[in-house]
């Protein structure tokens, strides 16, 4: 028997959204040298083969998390290019999907799903990612496969995935729960906890640390931007908004 899938509160998910507000300008390294200062070696970064798709993709927000797992159940033979088409509701149809996701999904939330080592399936496409992003998904990431990316890439759906896939849904791989603990990329994710990208990979930071994170990494971040701005204008360089100090600074005031 599963775990009960746990759905955050209006309050509760209003105060996740203000932490995830903390995390606007953090890169996924000030947040890994945070978490190593707070004695969490490693324990957030998920294996580097779990990637954005695309470049200069960046986001931050609560985990929401959907367990799947290798179907056991084979794919029939369809009989009809109606049927072909409609494979995923005839699939459906015949094994009923046990989780409605669009009922967890808040705005902001990033979702995280574990595929349970299921071989190649491109579980998210350019038409089911975007249906998240426009039920308020901040991102997706995955251990597994994205299919379309060509088209993922173009609309700058973001996410973040092990590789790219050909194949589809039915046969190969089933839900089971959502807004559980789950293991994606060698970390565990809870419901709520924090979790971004950029394109040096994915970090997980668990609700329980996030805030001290935040405001440590925070103080990285500026610390590193002073520096490298120093060396911009030794080196005659334009500057950029890596090296924008007083926009973060300004922006963080206005938080505290």
């Amino acid at each position: 028997m599963g775990v009960s899938p746990r759905v955050a509160s209006r309050g509760e998910g209003e105060q996740q959204m203000e932490l995830v507000d903390q995390y606007r300008y953090l890169r996924v390294v000030d947040v890994s040298d945070a978490m190593d200062g707070l004695g969490y070696f490693d324990l957030g970064l998920m294996d580097p083969e779990i990637r954005p798709l695309w470049q200069g993709m960046r986001f931050w927000g609560p985990a929401v998390t959907l367990r799947c797992v290798p179907s056991n159940r084979p794919m029939w033979k369809l009989e009809s290019t109606e049927d072909i088409v409609a494979d995923h509701a005839r699939w459906y149809g015949r094994y009923p999907n046990p989780v409605n996701l669009r009922e967890q999904v808040r705005s902001g939330c990033v979702i995280v799903t574990d595929t349970g080592g299921a071989r190649e399936t491109g579980y998210w496409g350019s038409n089911n990612a975007m249906g998240m992003v426009l039920a308020g998904a901040a991102g997706i990431i995955t251990d597994g496969q994205c299919r379309d990316t060509q088209e993922l890439t173009l609309q700058r759906t973001p996410i973040c995935s092990r590789g790219r896939g050909r194949t589809i849904i039915p046969g190969r791989i089933m839900e089971i729960e959502a807004n559980v603990p789950i293991g994606c990329g060698g970390v565990q994710v809870c419901p709520g906890d924090i979790v971004g990208c950029d394109d040096d990979g994915v970090i997980v930071v668990p609700q329980d640390i996030a805030g001290d994170v935040a405001r440590h990494a925070r103080a990285i971040l500026l610390a590193d931007m002073r520096g490298r701005r120093e060396l911009y204008e030794r080196l005659g360089l334009p500057e950029d908004e890596t090296v924008a100090v007083e926009q973060v600074e300004a922006y963080y005031a206005g938080l505290n």
